[in-house]
C-alpha cells in the first residue's frame, strides 16, 4: 500500500525544508506516543528542579491519543500530575461549563479526571461570564498565566482557516486573551458536536496570538487528509496574518507534529524530485509519471525526454530512460488496475465492512453490483448504528407513521401510545446537544437500519447476509466515543469466523470528521492480524468515496462502471432518506449531497486514467491493496 512512504526502521521522519521544524510519523497513534513523552518528560523535569509544570492544553479530537498516553503513564509508570498546572487555549462564548459541547466538561471528561492534577490547577476560560466582565475576565487570565511563571509547553491543533486557538486569520502577532467571532468555516467544522451549524455558539473566548508565543516550548499536532492544504501553508508559506498558525515560524522552540495524512502536501512528500535526490520506487516513479503528464497535459505514451528534463525529473530520466521506456512500464502498471471483475468469476466469500449504515453503498455501490452480479457470497457488516446522525423530525415523522398504521388497521396498543407520547415529550424538551434517551437512540437505529436493509438489497445482497453489528464503541449517544476494546474486535473476529471470506473490503478514509472510519478499519485490521478468524487467507481492499478518492497512482483496483451502474447507485444511496438532502453529518468541507460527490468523484478518477491515455470509461471506483505491513 503506497501510504507508507518512511522507512521501517525510523518512528518519524524529520522534514529539511519546512520553515518551522516538522515531524512526520506513520501513524497518528506513534505520534500521540511522541507528544506525550515530550510531556512527561517535562514534567518530570520541573519536578527535579522543584518547580510547577504549566501546560497550555487544546481540545478536540487531535490530542486525545496525547491525553490518553498521559492517562496510562500515570496509571502504569506513576507519572505524577501534582504539580502541574494547566491552561486551555480556548472556550466557546457564551457556554455553560456544565455543557457537553464545553471545553471544561470536556477536559475534565478526557483527561482531568483521570489523573492527580489538583481541580484548582486546572484552567479553562469560563464561557458563562457576564458579557460586561468578559474583558476583564479576560486580563485575569493572561495575569494568572504570568503568575504561574508562564507557560513551559502549550499543545496546539490547526483548523482549516490556520487558526490556533480561535485566533482566526487576521488575528495579530500580539493579541492576547479576548472575546472573538468565530469564522463560519470554523463553525461549519464545529457543526457535528453540536448536532447542526446553528447551535455552534458565534463567539468564543481564546488565548492571543501573542499569548501562544510567549510559551517556551510549541507543539503542533495535525492528522488527516483534511488538514494537509493548511499545513503546507502554515510550515512552508510566508508569516502571514491570514494563517495564524504561520507565526509558530517565528518561535525558537516550535514543532510540528503529523502523521503521514496531514503532511502529504509538504513537498518533500508530495513531490520530492523537486527538492534532491530521491530513491526512486516503483510507487514513486509512478507518481511522477503521473504528475508530469497532468503538469504537461499529455498522456503517458505522448510523453518525451524533454518533459522530464524540463520538469524536475532529469534524475529519474538518467537512470531509467528513455521516457518511452518509462512511460510504457506506468502505463502497463496502471492497465493491470483496470478490473471488470473486482473479486474473480469463481463463486467467493466477501465481507464488506460499512463503518455508518451508508458507506457501503456511498463508497463502493457500483462493486458491490458487480460482486453480487457475478453471483459472490457477499455480505455487508454495519459496524456501527449511525443513530446520531439522524435528525429528530424523522423521528417523531416515523413514530406518527406507526400510530396511524395501528389506527387504520385498528391494532390497539397502549404501550405504543405511551412511548409515543415519551418521545414526544423528550424531543420537545431536548436542547441543541443533549445525549438521546435510549427510546429515542433505538428509533434513530431502527431508521438507518431500515434505510441500509433496502440500499443493500437494492444491489442484490440478500436480506440474511446483512449483519449489524452495533460495536459498543459508539453507543455513547454523543458525539464523542469510547476507545474500542477488546469487546468490538471480538465481535469483529466472531463475523469473520462465521462467514469465513476469501475478500474483505473496508474504508480507508483518513479524513472522515468523527474518525469512525479510522476507528472501525484499525478495529478490523486488529482482528485480520490476529488470524484468529480460521485458517483463511484473506484479500484486504480499502475503498473511498465518502471524503476523498484514491489518487491514481495509490489505486491497486478500479473497477469501472457504465452509466447504468452509476444510477443503480445513486438510487441505493436514495434508499438512505434520513441522510437525503441534508444530512446531520456532511463533513466540513464539501457542501454536496453525498450522491453527488460518489458521482463526481468516480467519473473525475475516470476522466484521471483518460487523460493518462487509458481507455476511456464513464466512472471508475478505485481500491487499495493492504497487507500486514502496511500502516493506514
Amino acid at each position: 500500500m503506497p501510504l507508507t512512504t518512511l522507512p521501517v526502521t525510523k518512528e518519524f521522519l524529520d522534514m529539511r525544508l519546512t520553515k518551522v521544524p516538522t515531524r512526520v510519523f506513520r501513524a497518528s497513534t506513534a505520534a500521540s506516543r511522541y507528544v506525550a513523552r515530550l510531556i512527561a518528560d517535562l514534567i518530570r523535569e520541573r519536578q527535579a528542579e522543584g518547580r510547577p509544570c504549566v501546560l497550555g492544553l487544546a481540545t478536540g479530537s487531535t490530542p486525545v491519543g496525547v491525553y490518553r498516553e498521559l492517562i496510562r503513564m500515570h496509571r502504569e509508570e506513576g507519572l505524577d500530575f501534582s504539580n502541574v498546572i494547566t491552561f486551555n487555549l480556548d472556550e466557546y462564548y457564551p457556554m455553560d461549563p456544565s455543557r457537553l459541547q464545553s471545553y471544561r466538561n470536556w477536559m475534565d471528561r478526557v483527561f482531568f479526571n483521570h489523573v492527580n492534577i489538583r481541580p484548582e490547577n486546572t484552567h479553562v476560560p469560563d464561557g458563562s461570564i457576564p458579557p460586561d466582565q468578559v474583558e476583564e475576565y479576560c486580563e485575569r487570565y493572561e495575569q494568572m498565566i504570568q503568575e504561574a511563571g508562564g507557560l513551559d509547553l502549550q499543545l496546539l491543533g490547526i483548523g482549516r482557516t490556520g487558526h490556533i486557538g480561535f485566533n482566526e486569520p487576521g488575528s495579530t502577532v500580539d493579541s492576547r486573551t479576548r472575546l472573538v467571532t468565530l469564522d463560519p468555516v470554523t463553525r461549519k467544522d464545529a457543526a457535528s458536536d453540536f448536532f447542526g451549524e446553528d447551535n455552534v455558539p458565534l463567539q468564543g473566548i481564546t488565548m492571543g496570538v501573542g499569548t501562544i508565543l510567549s510559551a517556551g516550548k510549541i507543539v503542533l499536532m495535525a492528522f488527516g487528509e483534511h488538514k494537509a492544504a493548511i499545513v503546507q501553508q502554515a510550515v512552508e508559506g510566508p508569516v502571514t496574518e491570514s494563517v495564524p498558525a504561520s507565526f509558530l515560524q517565528t518561535h525558537p522552540d516550535a514543532q510540528f507534529v503529523l502523521d503521514e495524512a496531514a503532511a502529504a502536501k509538504l513537498t518533500e512528500i508530495d513531490t520530492p524530485w523537486l527538492v534532491g535526490s530521491v530513491e526512486w520506487t516503483p510507487t514513486l516513479v509512478k507518481k511522477a509519471m503521473i504528475w508530469l503528464c497532468m503538469r504537461v497535459n499529455k498522456a503517458l505514451l505522448k510523453l518525451e525526454d524533454d518533459d522530464l528534463r524540463n520538469h524536475g525529473l532529469h534524475e529519474l530520466l538518467r537512470e531509467y530512460g528513455p521516457a518511452q521506456r518509462i512511460a510504457q512500464d506506468v502505463f502497463q502498471q496502471m492497465m493491470a488496475t483496470v478490473c471488470f471483475t473486482p473479486s474473480g468469476s469463481d463463486r467467493r466469500r466477501i465481507v464488506v465492512f460499512s463503518p455508518h449504515p451508508d458507506d457501503d453503498v456511498i463508497s463502493m455501490g457500483g462493486t458491490l453490483l458487480h460482486l453480487t452480479r457475478v453471483g459472490h457470497d457477499v455480505h455487508v457488516a454495519y459496524m456501527t448504528s449511525g443513530n446520531i446522525a439522524v435528525f429528530d423530525h424523522d423521528v417523531e415523522r416515523y413514530v406518527d407513521f406507526v400510530l396511524r398504521f395501528l389506527r387504520v388497521f385498528e391494532i390497539p396498543d397502549k404501550r405504543a401510545a405511551e412511548l409515543a407520547r415519551d418521545v414526544r415529550r423528550f424531543i420537545a424538551r431536548k436542547k441543541p446537544g443533549d445525549v438521546d434517551s435510549y427510546e429515542v437512540r433505538e428509533i434513530k437505529t431502527l431508521i438507518r437500519e431500515i434505510e441500509a436493509r433496502a440500499a443493500a438489497m437494492h444491489l442484490g445482497v440478500p436480506d440474511e447476509n446483512l449483519h449489524f453489528l452495533r460495536l459498543p464503541f459508539y453507543e455513547t449517544g454523543a458525539i464523542e466515543k469510547n476507545p474500542v476494546t477488546e469487546a468490538d474486535i471480538e465481535i469483529i473476529e466472531r463475523l469473520l469466523s462465521e462467514v469465513q471470506p476469501h475478500d474483505i473490503y473496508l474504508a480507508g478514509d483518513l479524513s472522515d470528521p468523527h474518525g469512525t472510519h479510522r476507528v472501525c478499519a484499525d478495529a478490523i485490521l486488529t482482528a485480520v492480524r490476529r488470524g484468529r478468524y480460521g485458517p483463511q487467507p484473506l484479500n484486504v481492499w480499502l475503498y473511498r468515496g465518502a471524503w476523498q478518492e484514491w489518487a491514481p497512482h495509490e489505486i491497486d483496483k478500479a473497477v469501472p462502471l457504465t452509466p447504468e451502474d452509476l444510477r443503480q447507485k445513486r438510487k441505493a444511496i436514495f434508499m438512505h432518506e434520513s441522510q437525503k438532502d441534508e444530512a446531520m453529518f456532511p463533513g466540513p468541507y464539501d457542501e454536496r449531497e453525498f450522491w453527488e460527490r460518489a458521482e463526481d468523484r468516480n467519473r473525475h478518477t475516470a476522466d484521471l486514467y483518460n487523460r493518462l491515455g487509458l481507455p476511456e470509461y464513464y466512472a471508475m471506483e478505485g481500491f487499495v491493496r493492504w497487507t500486514p505491513d502496511d500502516v493506514l
